[in-house]
């Protein structure tokens, strides 16, 4: 079908379609986990250092870290931003925390030990989902990591899988895995962050002019979930598949 048959979508899309998804793994040589994933023409640099410290809140406890930092770069839109040298930006300490918190969520941190893993989480190009996809790609770099740390057994570490997906109503239609376009004229914008058990992490969601029913939230959920099951196969069959590099789902 092409973009103008009726029901889909400016990019051809179907309203319940995810874009290509493209995930490289070991994209940088010197961290212990790096991926970059792309969904459409979103592109983000996902990586994961380990260090032997934890924060001197967690001293002496046995337990791990995880944490997380995002940033764009400035030419990753359509005009130039500064860049954030004063300090991330308060979108940017925004969308750190909530990748913090997803990862966190499916990390047994006993079986780390006493560790600090970051996620570097930087946008090189930006077409909408920036923070959904840092988060399903921080997850396999920080797979990819935790198994290059001697005696950690990483199916023990990580309890479940997380990936996460937007979703929205754009014109009176719900939708999955919105672009920039679609983002920027959306009369409802949800991020929503699920474990592969199909258990909530976080849902941010937000009408911009008129307030929608619990029916409506509903169907966002449920059209997110079905998207988050093939995000969370896809990281499965990186997890199954550590030699291969490159993964494809084509939405």
């Amino acid at each position: 079908m092409t973009a103008s048959a009726p029901g889909r979508r400016a990019d051809g899309r179907a309203p319940d379609a995810l874009r290509p998804v493209t995930v490289t793994r070991d994209f940088l040589v010197h961290p212990e986990g790096s991926v970059l994933i792309e969904f459409g023409v979103t592109k983000v640099i996902c990586t994961a250092s380990v260090e032997d410290r934890v924060p001197p809140f967690l001293k002496g406890q046995g337990l791990g870290w995880v944490t997380a930092e995002y940033a764009m770069l400035p030419r990753s839109t359509n005009t130039r931003t500064p860049r954030d040298n004063r300090g991330p930006s308060g979108r940017s300490q925004e969308i750190q925390r909530l990748v913090g918190r997803a990862l966190r969520a499916v990390v047994e941190r006993r079986r780390i030990g006493e560790r600090t893993v970051s996620l570097d989480c930087d946008v090189i190009q930006a077409d909408g989902g920036t923070r959904t996809a840092a988060i399903t790609g921080a997850f396999i770099a920080l797979g990819d990591a935790l198994g290059r740390i001697p005696g950690v057994d990483v199916s023990a570490a990580l309890r479940d899988y997380v990936a996460a997906i937007s979703v929205g109503i754009v014109k009176g239609r719900p939708l999955l895995d919105l672009n920039y376009v679609e983002d920027s004229s959306a009369d409802v914008d949800m991020n929503v962050v699920m474990t592969g058990g199909g258990e909530f992490v976080e849902v941010q969601g937000t009408a911009e002019q008129t307030p929608f029913s619990r029916a409506r939230l509903d169907a966002l959920l449920a059209l997110a979930e079905g998207g988050i099951q093939r995000l969370v196969a896809l990281q499965r069959q990186a997890r199954a598949a550590r030699d291969q590099r490159v993964f494809t789902l084509a939405g």
